[in-house]
């Protein structure tokens, strides 16, 4: 099946959301000489400042690589070069190390800001990119097989309502929510946790060790950003996070000093809390006539593994190769979007298994198994081709 014929397109590629996995997309296509149009809801660069922090994987800063923008980011990338893994009050623990793997880094702490700019800036040097900012998405209809072969989408700009029809659309913008697309179900499950997240220094250098803290409570992350900073990630249940917004700055150190330890030395600073509920979302399936949605628009996990970005990175990339495979008539048909949802299939579900499985296990206190998890955490420390097979799905998804 081909587009029919006498059908005006106003795009043939449409990415809608500009962030990181749209612009990946985009410039991924554009080394592929495929011109595109991008809907994107913010002003041009005004995402470039914020300064939350982005944990990238090794297999990441190789896309970013390849797309010829790592030299520009490495300056703001602090590298992690060791993850220290343990359980609080016990004795077992793991520690994954760049060195034994032959990377240079396990992953680096990258702030989200200095990624759009970097993308933005590398987008704006080629004239096959159209993009139009100020375009909130409202609503995306997917193409009716043997009816309309092209997808539509609705959006506001300047208050006006727009259409635009385009032959594959692709939903990239995981942070706003269009409501049901037809043909799509999303799976959710609500883990009545939030994460805190905010940015602290600490006493002692991190010697780009990032910490990964098992507690009764939910996880711990410190990952180091910057010389002798911390981005914290602390999760919990919704009440506990609550209240730990509400603490002053000095209570606020004592009270992560008591759940992390000694480690670090004292917790010296802390920036400004936010918080965010944390939840298991995904759609099933991922396309639909002329539709594709990627990234967290996909699925959505808890941050506790740092899988989520670079699993829409992923998609990003395998998604360009795609359509570069597949000849121009054919984007958004059937063949090619089943091939694109088996290309993905493994990396998707298997990111999804082990960050739940994640929370499952070491988030709860049913008797006994405190002491199973800490000998599991030894015995994962001295067993070398569990711990490189584990350190290769971090990196490169199903590939690793």
């Amino acid at each position: 099946m081909s587009v029919k014929a006498g059908t005006k397109l106003d795009s043939n590629i449409l990415i809608i959301g500009g962030g990181p996995v749209g612009a990946t997309l985009a410039l991924a296509l554009q080394a592929k000489g495929i011109p595109l149009t991008i809907l994107e809801a913010r002003e041009k660069a005004a995402s470039h400042q914020d300064q939350r922090a982005l944990a990238l994987s090794y297999g990441s800063r190789l896309i970013l690589e390849r797309l010829g923008v790592w030299p520009e980011l490495e300056t703001h990338a602090t590298a992690i070069e060791k993850i220290h893994i343990s359980q609080r009050g016990s004795f077992g623990r793991t520690l994954l190390k760049a060195e034994e793997e032959g990377q240079p880094a396990l992953g680096y702490v990258l702030p989200y800001g200095a990624l759009s700019a970097a993308l933005d800036r590398a987008l704006d040097r080629f004239p096959q990119v159209q993009m139009i900012n100020n375009a909130e998405a409202t609503f995306i209809e997917p193409g009716i097989d043997h009816a309309s072969h092209h997808a539509t989408v609705a959006f506001k700009q300047a208050g006006a309502e727009k259409t635009m029809r385009s032959q594959l659309a692709i939903l990239a913008d995981g942070g706003r929510s269009l409501g049901d697309i037809r043909g799509m179900q999303r799976e959710t499950k609500d883990y009545g946790h939030d994460a805190l997240v905010t940015k602290v220094q600490c006493e002692l250098p991190h010697y780009n060790i990032a910490y990964e803290r098992f507690t009764p409570a939910g996880p711990i992350a410190l990952l180091p950003n910057g010389e002798r900073d911390f981005s914290l990630v602390w999760t919990g249940k919704s009440e506990a996070i609550g209240d730990l917004l509400q603490l002053e700055d000095g209570q606020f150190l004592a009270s992560l000093h008591r759940h992390f330890g000694d480690r670090l030395g004292r917790f010296l600073q802390v920036g400004k809390r936010m918080r965010f509920p944390l939840r298991l979302a995904y759609l099933n399936p991922v396309t639909a006539p002329h539709l594709v949605v990627i990234g967290n628009a996909a699925q959505t996990m808890h941050p506790v593994a740092g899988q989520g970005f670079n699993v829409g990175l992923r998609d990003a990339w395998t998604l360009a190769d795609m359509i570069e495979e597949t000849p121009s008539p054919a984007w958004g048909e059937a063949a090619m979007l089943h091939r694109y949802q088996q290309a993905r299939r493994t990396d998707t579900r298997g990111g999804i298994f082990f960050t739940d499985f994640l929370v499952n296990v070491f988030s709860n206190e049913i008797a006994g198994l405190s002491a199973l998890r800490a000998g599991g955490l030894g015995l994962l420390d001295i067993a070398g081709p569990i711990k490189r097979r584990l350190v290769g799905k971090m990196s490169f998804g199903p590939t690793g």
